[in-house]
């Protein structure tokens, strides 16, 4: 049984945008990981640098801990989260059982247009470049579905919420 479906992907792909609407469609609580993000992660973000491994640590935690809470509890949720490497994808695995992934995939070029498109929000359309460098794709051995993002958001729920039925 699926209790936490984790919508992953880099900068401007849509997690938000299908998060959310996964999350309404399955009447589950939604978590925007970039709100965890400490204080220090924001800044060196907005500054234009890249965060590495030790910068994720403490933020990864959290979202772990929040992955624990909603399995523990029952109620399951949808998140938004890049979840770049398999080890971040690994330690949110070993947070609670059923955890699911949807990869969003989307080509450099429309990331970065998206992202500078955005307003009010710390991430730089100059740092998709190192999330695309950082990125592991959703490997065959890893409960989830990829999906391309240039689709509509409804339609990628729409697949998502296909495959989350057919596993019962």
């Amino acid at each position: 049984m699926i209790a936490v479906v984790v919508v992953m992907g880099v900068s401007g792909s849509g997690k938000s945008t299908v998060g959310r609407l996964l999350a309404r469609r399955m009447r589950l609580p939604f978590l925007e990981a970039d709100d965890l993000h400490p204080p220090a992660n924001r800044a060196k973000m907005a500054a234009g640098r890249p965060l590495d491994d030790e910068d994720r640590r403490v933020w990864l935690v959290s979202l772990a801990a929040w992955i624990r809470a909603a399995t523990d509890s029952g109620r399951g949720g949808v998140m938004a989260c890049s979840a770049l490497k398999r080890e971040y994808r690994d330690m949110f695995r070993g947070a609670g059982a059923g955890v699911w992934f949807l990869h969003l995939t989307l080509d450099p070029v429309s990331a970065g247009q998206r992202v500078a498109g955005r307003t009010g929000h710390f991430m730089p359309a100059r740092l998709v470049e190192s999330q695309y460098a950082t990125l592991e794709p959703l490997r065959p051995d890893e409960p989830g579905l990829t999906v391309d993002a240039a689709a509509d958001p409804r339609a990628v729920v729409d697949r998502a919420a296909h495959a989350l039925r057919a596993l019962g």
